[in-house]
């Protein structure tokens, strides 16, 4: 099952939106697309490490609309707990990246899931679940 990869087109919610409806809303999507991957399988109960990474969409490097990464993360991992792992507290790594997809990158390999959010031309997350590394290894 593992790893497990997907992603979820649009602009993230930040949980610090004061609007929660919209949160609400966000976790919502990012759980429908889950389950539409997940496909029945029950949550894992491993120690896992989630990856993030949020292709925003902005010319002439102004970033000041693009929600802080630490502030995308909450919404997508409440929205996975209890479907795709038991609970949260399983995540010992966590990776949370930006990147603008206006930029150049360098694909090899690129995963199904990958190809499918750059395939949509628009912002989206890329989200990657993977066993978790082994805790006596120290970078």
């Amino acid at each position: 099952m593992l790893p497990f990869e997907f992603v979820v087109i649009g602009k993230p919610i930040s949980h610090q939106a004061k609007e929660r409806k919209r949160v609400q809303a966000w976790k919502d999507q990012v759980r429908s697309v889950a389950e539409s991957y997940w496909k029945g399988n029950v949550p894992l109960g491993e120690a896992i490490q989630v990856v993030i990474t949020h292709y925003y969409d902005i010319v002439g490097g102004d970033e000041s609309a693009v929600p802080d990464s630490d502030n995308i993360v909450k919404p997508v991992r409440d929205a996975l707990n209890g479907l795709i792992y038991v609970d949260d507290y399983q995540i010992t790594d966590f990776i949370s990246r930006r990147r603008n997809l206006n930029g150049s990158f360098r694909v090899k390999g690129i995963s199904p899931a990958l190809a499918e959010g750059f395939s949509k031309g628009q912002e989206f997350l890329h989200i990657r679940i993977e066993p978790a590394p082994d805790p006596g290894d120290l970078d």
